[in-house]
């Protein structure tokens, strides 16, 4: 049994997807059904069911990690390590993602494409509220994309392409909605891409370790970056939605269209979301690629 699984490390990485991914949904499937059919608050269900995909998730990864690769530390080794580091870069992304986002709401506030209003709850329970969800967010999205699966695709190709797919996939998985939603909402998609590569980029930026030239399906991924950086810039991202959003802060004039300023008010689904994450993303490429080039000393 041992043997055979150590053979998958040396299947195609689409192969190698697919094999974990309908092991993922048979462990879960048979515990999560019945969660569906027996609890009516729909809100408990989705926690139940999504709170269980990701212990699953985690148990299978280290699994998988010991079986495929002989990696008893695969959490470590997707980025997801303990130490005063890793916390530092994710305050710092924390940081970064909730001052860029009250900053760009600031900027089209100036602009008078929107209005500030009074507080319509209780602001320090929201505040708490958004820092808590935005953070389990960010670390359940952060392990799965910049982390498993971010590692599979950078064992196959090279560093570029794997960061390119890996956001599409990143996007796709945010973007599965009815066609004319789809339509409606396009936009949407190159920003979620943008947020993909600029997550990427500051997994990269935190460290980044030179391995093969070529591919291996032996070889560990050339960036052994950690993930405290991106968890950190995507839950500050959400928390500072998160406290725009429900704390009602804000109405909006207009006086510009909702392509520009977002459309069903998701800042970043509108022409100055997109510039704001290609702003971060342009920023993180930089550290990235400097992290890289001290790397190669």
């Amino acid at each position: 049994m041992k043997l055979h699984l150590a053979r998958l490390a040396h299947y195609p990485v689409p192969i190698r997807l697919a094999v974990f991914v309908v092991s993922l949904l048979l462990v879960w499937l048979p515990v999560a059904g019945p969660i569906y059919w027996v609890v009516d608050d729909q809100n408990l269900t989705s926690i139940l069911t999504l709170t269980l995909l990701y212990v699953e998730f985690i148990l299978l990864a280290r699994f998988w990690g010991r079986r495929v690769y002989q990696d008893t530390t695969i959490l470590q080794s997707y980025g997801l390590k303990l130490s005063r580091q890793n916390g530092l870069e994710l305050l710092g992304g924390l940081g970064i993602g909730v001052c860029s986002l009250l900053g760009m709401f600031l900027v089209e506030g100036a602009l008078g494409w929107l209005n500030w209003r009074s507080p319509s709850v209780f602001l320090p329970q929201i505040i708490l509220e958004g820092l808590l969800v935005s953070l389990g967010i960010g670390f359940a999205e952060e392990l799965f994309f910049r982390g498993w699966l971010l590692h599979e695709l950078e064992r196959d190709y090279r560093p570029t392409t794997a960061l390119g797919v890996a956001s599409t996939v990143f996007a796709l998985a945010h973007f599965i909605k009815p066609i004319a939603e789809i339509r409606r909402t396009w936009i949407n998609f190159p920003a979620l891409v943008l947020l993909g590569l600029a997550l990427g980029w500051a997994k990269r930026a935190t460290h980044a370790k030179a391995s093969l030239d070529e591919p291996s399906h032996r070889a560990r991924p050339r960036f052994q970056g950690q993930l405290g950086l991106p968890i950190g810039l995507h839950a500050g991202l959400v928390w500072g939605y998160y406290i725009i959003n429900v704390g009602g802060l804000i109405n909006y004039s207009n006086l510009a269209p909702a392509w520009v300023t977002g459309i069903d008010s998701n800042p970043l689904a509108g022409a100055v979301g997109i510039l704001c994450l290609s702003l971060i993303a342009l920023g993180m490429n930089l550290a990235a690629r400097r992290r890289q080039a001290i790397a190669k000393r």
